[in-house]
């Protein structure tokens, strides 16, 4: 599976392809982070986000797309331009027909590192271990949307087989109880007739 990993943000929003195989194995194919001038109206920003995002949809066909969800910021403006980001990009997934699936920041480096309180410096350090990579992908950006495709390439499939299980499990409940409703309705006609 192709995943496409996006770190969102107005100023620098990091877009990371990644192949998943076999079991955990993962492979990079290409990272970059996307940069608009902050004195630039916003919608012309947004605009510089959603068409490089476009670009890179097109060229390498990713199957699904994860991007990071604004879990929690102090900064009211920077949250909204983050989510903004975040926005262009899963709308531009969606005219596509993509799946896209937000991850928070806690539950990618859990999934990287195995601490969701893992900094920066050990998410790199494992995107770099894990993928192989000699050099150290810059800015940070530019790892942690490589993070999002790891983390949803290994995180995706247990959602998707717990889902099916919740599904299966609803179902089953749903004709127990059509069963006792049934049989409870047949006892009192069966008492009425006596």
């Amino acid at each position: 599976m192709r995943v496409l990993g996006v770190d969102p943000g107005l100023t620098r929003c990091g877009l990371g392809v990644v192949d998943g195989g076999t079991g955990r194995t993962v492979r990079a194919v290409a990272v970059h982070v996307v940069r608009t001038p902050p004195d630039a109206d916003l919608s012309v920003r947004l605009l510089g986000i959603s068409d490089a995002a476009e670009q890179w949809m097109d060229r390498y066909k990713p199957e699904a797309v994860a991007v990071e969800r604004v879990f929690a910021q102090h900064n009211v403006r920077t949250a909204m331009g983050t989510a903004q980001a975040g926005g262009v990009v899963a709308l531009a997934a969606a005219r596509r027909g993509l799946p896209v699936v937000f991850h928070t920041p806690s539950e990618v480096k859990a999934a990287v590192t195995g601490s969701g309180r893992a900094d920066k410096a050990q998410v790199t350090g494992m995107v770099m271990r894990l993928l192989g990579l000699e050099v150290k992908p810059h800015p940070a950006d530019a790892a942690d949307a490589l993070a999002l495709a790891i983390c949803h390439l290994w995180r995706e499939p247990m959602r998707v087989r717990l889902a099916e299980a919740e599904a299966r499990a609803a179902e089953i409940a749903k004709n127990h109880k059509a069963r006792l409703a049934a049989a409870a309705k047949q006892a009192k006609t069966q008492g009425a007739a006596r």
